[in-house]
């Protein structure tokens, strides 16, 4: 898979506004073929200034026809601050006014993960029209983990993870397949901390097994100065 060269961006705001648009430009798209839009994010410090330019352009697009979906969620209840739900919906989704039943939760507080997964896998839309991703330092997306089992299955579209390296053990993920299905894919990179990861995903050869973000190598990806430090030649110009 050919690796596409990411945007870079010299400034947070610049970063923030590319991937807003990005994201606007995809709900336009579904919403002129007739459909809701369906959007799909994760949790982290990376969306949030994405999420803040969508705030301050919200007449750009009709809310009241999105859909929200979850990369992935921790086994933490719906209130917990640690919850990828109540960050989106504290820093989006109330911003916004979309309704609650339009906010489709992972429900990580379950007690039986593997029936929360598959009940989610029946929610959700194929393909999703927009997927939202951040990036582990150690190359990491959703809750897709280097040298993890769920990133060899190929049939299923929503997995339980019982063994997650990093705390908490037990979450609720995108599975590999769909993240490749959907229509749009974002990848935000940001600060020095991500700039191996990146470097090894988009640059370096080798099994998804290894860095799972190289399962996204071809897709968009948005990544401030510090992020893209490690790239080599043109892929480490700033283009915004």
């Amino acid at each position: 898979m050919t690796a596409a060269r990411p945007q870079i961006f010299q400034g947070a705001e610049a970063l923030a506004a590319a991937a807003g648009a990005r994201i606007l430009e995809s709900g336009r798209a579904a919403l002129a073929r007739g459909e809701r839009f369906t959007l799909a994010l994760s949790g982290g410090r990376s969306p949030l200034p994405a999420f803040g330019w969508l705030i301050e352009h919200r007449d750009a697009l009709d809310w009241a026809r999105v859909e929200i979906y979850f990369a992935d969620e921790r086994a933490v209840p719906p209130d917990d601050p640690a919850s990828n739900y109540h960050l989106v919906r504290a820093a989006l989704c109330d911003p916004l006014g979309i309704e609650a039943a339009r906010i489709h939760r992972m429900e990580g507080e379950a007690r039986d993960l593997e029936a929360a997964a598959r009940a989610y896998e029946a929610r959700l839309p194929a393909p999703l029209d927009c997927v939202v991703l951040g990036l582990g330092e150690d190359g990491h997306i959703a809750s897709l983990f280097p040298h993890h089992a769920a990133l060899g299955e190929p049939t299923r579209r929503v997995l339980a993870v019982l063994d997650s390296p990093k705390p908490p053990p037990r979450r609720l993920t995108l599975a590999p397949r769909a993240i490749a299905e959907a229509r749009e894919v974002l990848v935000i990179a940001t600060g020095e901390a991500k700039a191996a990861a990146v470097a090894a995903a988009l640059e370096q050869d080798g099994p998804p097994g290894e860095i799972p973000a190289r399962l996204v190598r071809a897709r968009a990806w948005l990544c401030d100065r510090a992020a893209a430090a490690a790239l080599s030649g043109s892929r480490g110009r700033a283009s915004g």
